[in-house]
């Protein structure tokens, strides 16, 4: 059971941190919120939180980045993740130009569902 709680720990210290985003947080309250994960993930001993830890610190500049300028770049690798899927579909089918359509064709914001098809 303290494993699952030192887990929910860590996903709401993350979240706090993350959710400090485009509210132009100063230093101090990054600092704050930045320790408190880091103290308790040491406090749980457990390795997979010790790992997370060390992701967020490899991560740590383009992590504070976003928090300072709330700018991410989830529409480009959601893009292409759709082209990924695209090409693994085509089973092996190599047409440049058609796979191009393709990838085209699966990205556009009417094909995702955004525009209504009327």
């Amino acid at each position: 059971m303290a494993n699952r709680t030192a887990a929910w720990n860590a996903k709401e210290d993350l979240l706090d941190l993350l959710a400090t985003a485009r509210t132009r947080p100063d230093r101090e309250q990054v600092r704050d919120l930045l320790y408190r994960f880091y103290r308790r993930r040491a406090d749980a001993g457990l390795p997979e939180l010790q790992r997370l830890a060390t992701t967020v610190e490899t991560w740590w500049p383009e992590i504070l980045a976003f928090l300072h300028t709330g700018i991410t770049n989830a529409g480009s690798e959601g893009t292409n993740r759709v082209i990924k899927i695209v090409a693994r579909d085509a089973y092996g089918f190599r047409d440049p130009v058609n796979q191009r359509l393709r990838a085209r064709c699966a990205t556009t914001r009417r094909a995702r569902g955004h525009l209504d098809a009327r």
